[in-house]
């Protein structure tokens, strides 16, 4: 077996290849979008690049690719705790366990060269909204920017030595749904008509208002967790960009208390519903026109909610349940959405996943983000509990 790395446009086409021959017998799996995967190793167009580097590799056995790994590290994730922390991800591979542990070991060598400590797995060298987390169960057709994996995953991440840092809960939720529990709507409407408060949906004319908005939101709501990363205006910014074309703007709601930011909440149409129609990742000239007349035939009919921060002095108020108030309406005039996800909530935040429980939610799918230490002998830590 032999490791080649991915430098060449040869190379990049064999890493994009591989999936489909772990996959090939699996009617569950969707591709993911190769522009998104290359702007994620395009150092103009991911500004995570600023402050780390990413490489990639695929696994040939007598010329024929069974396998591919990447691996990216940068200061705003791996000065986050008690060792300096990288990470990987991309990776797929035939059942082997010699195969995958040459992977592991290619990605974490490379990790140790850039002074890493450890290694996280398997994630994304962005924002952890897409591509984040090993799939454990709930294995069906999956969410716009959510993980599939074959169920020996695990094991391989397992046997080499990887152990649970959280588990990643998805709920599903029909919001039409008539039967929903009473009380929480009755309290939503309350909620959402409170003096002082002011909803607004994100627009496009106005968005660097609202990128500016999120972004204190989140410092202020996430900054108190030991898994914090802060987000950049650019990188926010791009991936509006990127994602215009399945953007609805009135997915994407803020909260304003006397003018203040005070909550944020994104949900994004499921455009892997589409994809899965095109049995393609390629966006091009042949694809857009199609892609374009799905969404005005409303092929997509599930959506997935990737945000939802409230700021500490405004929590425990019921403002989710007046976002969601507002959200209802919406989806009752978009009567074509019929199914909702919310992926994903860390096992770490029980309040969150009580929230979505009491919306009448059900729990549908486990994710798992691993950690490697490099050091064997030091002390394993998980998430810490949110209070």
């Amino acid at each position: 077996m032999q490791i080649f790395q991915v430098i060449d446009k040869q190379k990049v086409n064999e890493f994009h290849r591989v999936p489909k021959k772990i996959y090939k017998n699996d009617n569950n799996w969707i591709p993911q979008l190769r522009l998104m995967i290359e702007n994620t190793f395009n150092s103009k167009k991911n500004t995570k690049f600023k402050t780390g580097d990413a490489r990639r590799w695929i696994l040939k056995k007598n010329g024929e690719c069974i396998g591919r790994i990447a691996a990216f590290y940068d200061s705003d994730y791996s000065d986050g705790y008690d060792q300096s922390t990288g990470a990987c991800g991309f990776f797929e591979c035939i059942n082997d366990k010699e195969a995958a542990f040459l992977l592991f070991d290619t990605a974490k060598n490379w990790l140790q060269e850039n002074g890493m400590e450890a290694m996280d797995g398997p994630v994304n060298f962005g924002e952890n909204f897409f591509y984040w987390g090993l799939l454990i169960d709930g294995f069906q057709p999956q969410t716009f920017g959510m993980q599939y994996h074959p169920a020996y995953y695990h094991h391989l991440f397992k046997e080499y030595g990887f152990r649970t840092f959280y588990e990643q809960y998805s709920y599903s939720l029909d919001i039409t749904n008539p039967d929903l529990p009473e009380r929480f709507w009755k309290i939503a409407a309350w909620v959402a008509k409170k003096p002082g408060y002011d909803y607004q949906h994100f627009t496009f004319k106005k968005q660097d208002k609202y990128i500016a908005d999120f972004i204190e939101i989140h410092k202020q709501a996430w900054s108190s967790h030991s898994n914090y990363k802060p987000v950049r205006f650019e990188q926010l910014k791009d991936m509006i960009k990127q994602a215009r074309l399945i953007l609805e703007e009135e997915f994407i709601w803020y909260v304003y208390h006397n003018k203040k930011p005070v909550a944020f909440f994104m949900m994004i149409p499921d455009f892997n519903q589409i994809i899965r129609k095109l049995n393609s990742g390629k966006l091009n000239l042949w694809t857009v026109p199609k892609i374009i007349w799905y969404k005005k035939m409303k092929a997509i009919t599930r959506c997935r909610v990737i945000v939802l921060g409230v700021v500490p002095n405004y929590q425990r108020m019921g403002i989710e349940s007046g976002i969601f108030y507002q959200l209802k309406k919406v989806m009752l005039r978009k009567h074509w959405y019929n199914e909702m996800e919310m992926s994903w909530v860390g096992d770490f935040n029980p309040k969150m996943n009580a929230l979505f429980k009491s919306f009448g939610a059900t729990h549908t799918l486990t994710h798992l983000t691993l950690r490697y230490l490099f050091d064997r002998k030091k002390e394993f830590k998980r998430t810490p509990i949110i209070n």
